[in-house]
């Protein structure tokens, strides 16, 4: 099943899509062109994990580390399908990032790897925008980086009970139609298991939580007017334009 929430007829609906068209929760049936997509979740957290893609660390000129580094994005960030990204003034290198996004479906703490699949809702697409001008050391962390207002597209939908392993997935980013990223989720250090693990041995995770998994090697800047179309197998495409601030700004 896919879950979505859109926009339409001057209300938040939230529902699933099937057979091309989008349904609310009495049945009725709306054209995907004309309504607003919306993040599919509203969670009281999103959780980064970092580094997650040995050749990702290696592109960046760091070694895969000891233990899941983690960051946050604030969910005021989250943007949905279709939605634009705005390139703010003052930032030279603007990247785009796929990664699998884990939704948490219950409240749980100190969950085992053997059981952290049951806390899972389902899985969805996430692009984790970053400033890679922002990203520094312990003494500049990655706030700014990955917290401007749009830089968490995701969506379209959360895919509920359709993967079962979600170890195995290619991954691509295009940009104008060109192949700039491509990957697989058997390449993550840590696994889905381990993550929730680890993360809920010092922290409670709330129905609607995200966890990015991580992206692979391949990250590039994109422009203005750029659009970046990211798909993971088993899943979909999630799709958003880039826009120069000023025009962001006027929509």
């Amino acid at each position: 099943m896919k879950r979505v929430r859109f926009a339409a007829e001057g209300a938040v609906h939230e529902g699933t899509f099937r057979e091309g068209a989008l349904y609310d929760a009495c049945g009725r049936r709306y054209d995907p062109d004309r309504v607003v997509w919306l993040p599919p979740v509203s969670p009281t957290k999103v959780l980064g994990v970092a580094l997650n893609y040995p050749e990702h660390a290696t592109e960046l000129g760091m070694r895969a580390p000891d233990e899941p580094p983690l960051f946050f994005k604030p969910p005021s960030c989250l943007v949905g399908h279709q939605a634009p990204v705005i390139y703010p003034r003052g930032v030279e290198y603007l990247h785009y990032e796929v990664e699998l996004a884990v939704v948490i479906g219950r409240r749980c703490r100190n969950v085992q790897p053997e059981e952290a699949l049951q806390v899972v809702q389902g899985y969805t697409i996430a692009n984790d925008v970053t400033a890679r001008d922002f990203v520094g050391n312990f003494y500049r962390p990655p706030v700014r980086a990955k917290g401007y207002d749009t830089f968490g597209p995701v969506g379209p939908w959360v895919v509920e009970g359709e993967l079962k392993d979600p170890h195995g997935l290619e991954m691509r980013v295009y940009v104008n139609g060109e192949l700039r990223q491509r990957g697989n989720t058997r390449e993550m250090l840590w696994k889905v298991p381990q993550l929730i693990a680890w993360i809920s041995s010092f922290m409670t995770l709330e129905p609607g939580d995200l966890i990015l998994t991580g992206t692979p090697r391949g990250i590039s800047p994109v422009q203005p007017g750029d659009v970046m179309r990211l798909e993971i197998e088993g899943i979909g495409a999630l799709e958003n334009p880039v826009v120069d601030e000023e025009m962001g700004l006027k929509a």
